[in-house]
């Protein structure tokens, strides 16, 4: 199958298209580079050991990706294109709403038109909010309470609307958890641009020295430890997990959500210890206030995935420190 990703060589997409080359199946990469950089390319060649192509676009721009789906025989859609802090989508709304909810309505004009109606759409566990329960399960409450989240809610209602009103549309909305790690190889990873918004590139920064320490927000949760915990997820697990979707929207009609994470929570403290027994020292970190909007814990019920995808998260903790440490040094190494 020749699959189109949006946000291709992001930090997911990049990962993604690896796991899906290693399938079997052919990818185009289509990113604006607003968030990523050029020279991840040539990393996934070298990891692939073949020419992947790619268009430089905004999903905005429709005609542009109507070109592509027909330019290269398109037969489905991997859209992971959109902005995605939490913090930043609190301080420019508009522009998350426009990026996020117009440049998926811009895809799928642009699919419509050239008839490919294969999607698999990365949402996000944002959307459910505070836990009534947990796990979470693809039945809970969908209240997300910050614009990031609202704006992957309003997203899989327009899929949810779509699969309505036209029976031939084949889409599963991913609820991810927290991605972290980086590939095996060390070449590709999360390379955030400035100050890391997300825990590990960030104890990352502190352990190659250049950040001078971790702020931990909040010890007082009623957690096991008093620090957050959260469902981390190696991303090439999470990779693997698009490439089972692919192959289920071959043989299945219709509108799906589905969780990817791993079942369970880990504190940060237990990712800081983690990170220290790859590194052979400490992490130097304070306790600071808490963060509005932080909830104590969450993790996934991921059993559906399991269930509708025959697919599992396997890789541990310590693989998600050790190959995020890996890519670090190299990334080091290179600059």
């Amino acid at each position: 199958m020749i699959i189109l990703l949006t946000g291709g060589t992001g930090y997911i997409g990049s990962h993604t298209a690896i796991a899906a080359i290693a399938a079997g199946h052919q990818v185009v990469l289509y990113d604006n580079l607003s968030n990523s950089h050029a020279q991840v390319i040539e990393k996934m060649h070298t990891i692939t050991h073949q020419k992947i192509p790619f268009v430089q676009g905004d999903v905005l721009n429709t005609e542009l990706l109507y070109k592509t789906l027909v330019e290269y025989k398109i037969d489905a859609v991997i859209h992971l294109a959109g902005l995605k802090s939490v913090k930043d989508s609190s301080e420019y709304p508009i522009n998350y709403y426009h990026n996020n909810v117009s440049g998926t309505i811009s895809l799928l004009q642009a699919m419509s038109r050239a008839g490919v109606k294969k999607l698999v759409f990365s949402s996000s566990a944002t959307v459910y909010g505070e836990p009534q329960y947990l796990p979470y399960d693809e039945n809970h409450p969908t209240t997300p309470i910050n614009v990031y989240g609202r704006t992957k809610l309003q997203i899989e209602e327009v899929l949810r609307d779509l699969v309505d009103s036209d029976s031939t549309w084949r889409i599963l909305a991913l609820r991810y958890f927290n991605p972290v790690g980086a590939h095996a190889s060390g070449l590709i990873g999360e390379n955030p641009q400035g100050i890391p918004n997300n825990l590990m590139p960030y104890v990352a920064q502190v352990a190659a020295k250049e950040l001078p320490i971790l702020h931990i927000f909040g010890d007082d949760y009623a957690t096991k430890d008093g620090t957050g915990e959260r469902d981390y997820i190696h991303v090439m697990d999470l990779a693997e997990g698009h490439t089972a979707a692919i192959d289920y929207l071959i043989n299945h009609e219709g509108f799906r959500c589905i969780n990817l994470g791993t079942g369970s929570a880990f504190s940060v403290l237990d990712l800081v210890k983690s990170f220290e027994h790859v590194l052979g020292s400490k992490i130097p970190y304070q306790i600071s206030p808490r963060r509005h909007g932080d909830l104590p814990k969450y993790f996934a019920d991921a059993s559906l995935a399991h269930e509708l995808l025959n697919w599992k998260a396997h890789r541990s903790l310590l693989d998600m420190c050790h190959t995020t440490w890996i890519f670090k040094k190299n990334s080091k190494k290179g600059s």
